[in-house]
């Protein structure tokens, strides 16, 4: 068991990771497919992502994490069942479409960079709060 302030560090790094990885794939696909089009639909995807889905995603566990009764949580904690079978599934699913050739590389060029930047992100927001909780809010 850890210390439940710990699981805000450990949702930023499973996050972040999931992120690189993503967004690493999306920009190798981006090479010999650059396009201006190709960065527009990169840039509408993290924006989607990032502000409609995973800002709301970190509140959601920032908020379950901070309020765990008991200061001591299985290190497995840091998300809740039904988020661990959301990215079961997303990483089944794009497994599946590269794996398959079901998608263009532009597509996952475009789809794959915007929204491996995203996760990313939230990631990095994860680790701020992590910090702020542990060091700067006991100054």
């Amino acid at each position: 068991m850890v210390d439940k302030k710990l699981l805000l560090f450990l949702a930023g790094f499973v996050w972040s990771i999931a992120g690189y990885n993503v967004l690493h794939i999306g920009c190798q696909s981006y090479i010999g497919n650059i396009s201006l089009k190709l960065i527009t639909l990169s840039i509408i995807i993290f924006l989607f992502f990032k502000y409609l889905i995973f800002n709301k995603m970190v509140k959601k566990h920032t908020k379950r994490i901070i309020e765990y009764k008991n200061s001591k949580q299985w290190f497995w904690k840091f998300f809740d069942i039904k988020s661990f079978i959301i990215m079961a599934f997303m990483m089944s699913f794009g497994i599946i479409v590269r794996v398959n050739n079901l998608a263009s590389e532009s597509f996952i060029a475009f789809f794959y960079t915007g929204l491996g930047f995203a996760l990313l992100l939230s990631g990095f927001k994860f680790f701020y709060i992590y910090i702020k909780v542990n060091f700067i809010n006991n100054l």
